[in-house]
C-alpha cells in the first residue's frame, strides 16, 4: 500500500515532465528527429559524426511509433535525403532519391542515366577534405558535381574500392525507389538491397544539427552547425 502510494506521489510531483517527455517522444516519432550518422556512405555530403534533422511529416503524418500514416502528403522528389527502413534488414538507412517509380535508370561506369539522358558532371575541389575521417582521406578519392532534376550536389568517388560502378538500364517499380549514397563505391543502396517501397520512407533529412569529430576527441565541427545539407 505504501509503495503505490509513493508511487502515486512521485507521479503527481513530476507529472508536468512526464507530459513534457512524453509530447517530446510523440513529437520525435511523428514530426521531427535527429539521426546520427556513424558511416562515411553519403561523403562527402554528410560525414560521419554529423547529427542529421529529419523532417518525418515531409511524406504525410504518421500515427506516433507506427508506420500507419494519416495523410499521403508529397511524394519523394529526385534528389532529396531520405531516411527509410532497409527492405533487406530493417536496418534504417540515409541515402538520396535517384530513380522515381516508372524511371528508366542506368550507370555507365559511375556516370548516370535517367530515362535516356546522362546527367551532366563537373569537376569538383577537395573541399570536403578536412571534415572526412583520416582512413577515407588516405584512399584514393575524387570529387565532383552531379546535377540531378537541376539540383546539383557533390559525390565522391574512390576508384580503387571494389563497387558495382555499371548497372542496367532497369525500370523503377510502381511505388518504388531507387536510392543512392553520395559516396558511391563506399554506399550499400539499391544496386545491393534493392528498391526500397515508399512506405519504408521515414522522413526527409534537410540539414546538420551538428557534428561531432570522433578523431579529435569528439570536438564539435563549428562550421557544420545548422548547415544544410544540399
Amino acid at each position: 500500500m505504501r509503495l503505490r502510494q509513493r508511487l502515486a506521489s512521485l507521479l503527481a510531483e513530476n507529472r508536468s515532465v512526464l507530459i513534457f517527455f512524453g509530447l517530446m517522444l510523440v513529437f520525435r516519432s511523428a514530426v521531427a528527429d535527429w539521426m546520427y550518422v556513424p558511416s562515411g556512405s553519403m561523403n562527402p555530403t554528410i560525414v560521419e559524426g554529423d547529427r542529421v534533422l529529419v523532417d518525418k511529416a515531409a511524406y504525410g503524418w504518421r500515427i506516433p511509433f507506427t508506420t500507419v500514416r494519416l495523410t499521403r502528403g508529397d511524394d519523394p522528389q529526385r534528389g532529396d535525403i531520405v531516411i527509410f527502413a532497409s527492405p533487406e534488414d530493417d536496418e534504417t538507412l540515409i541515402k538520396r532519391v535517384v530513380g522515381l517509380p516508372g524511371d528508366t535508370i542506368e550507370m555507365r561506369n559511375e556516370r548516370l542515366l535517367i530515362n535516356g539522358r546522362e546527367l551532366a558532371y563537373a569537376p569538383s575541389a577537395a573541399v570536403a577534405d578536412p571534415e572526412l575521417p583520416s582512413a577515407t582521406r588516405a584512399q584514393e578519392h575524387v570529387y565532383a558535381r552531379e546535377n540531378l532534376a537541376d539540383r546539383e550536389h557533390a559525390i565522391m568517388l574512390l576508384p580503387r574500392r571494389t563497387a558495382a560502378r555499371s548497372f542496367g538500364p532497369i525500370v523503377v517499380p510502381d511505388g518504388q525507389y531507387l536510392m543512392l549514397g553520395d559516396s558511391r563505391d563506399n554506399s550499400k543502396d539499391s544496386r545491393y538491397i534493392g528498391y526500397v517501397p515508399r512506405d519504408r520512407i521515414v522522413g526527409r533529412a534537410f540539414r546538420v544539427a551538428y557534428s561531432l569529430d570522433a578523431e579529435r576527441w569528439y570536438r564539435p565541427r563549428g562550421d557544420r552547425l545548422f548547415a544544410p545539407l544540399d
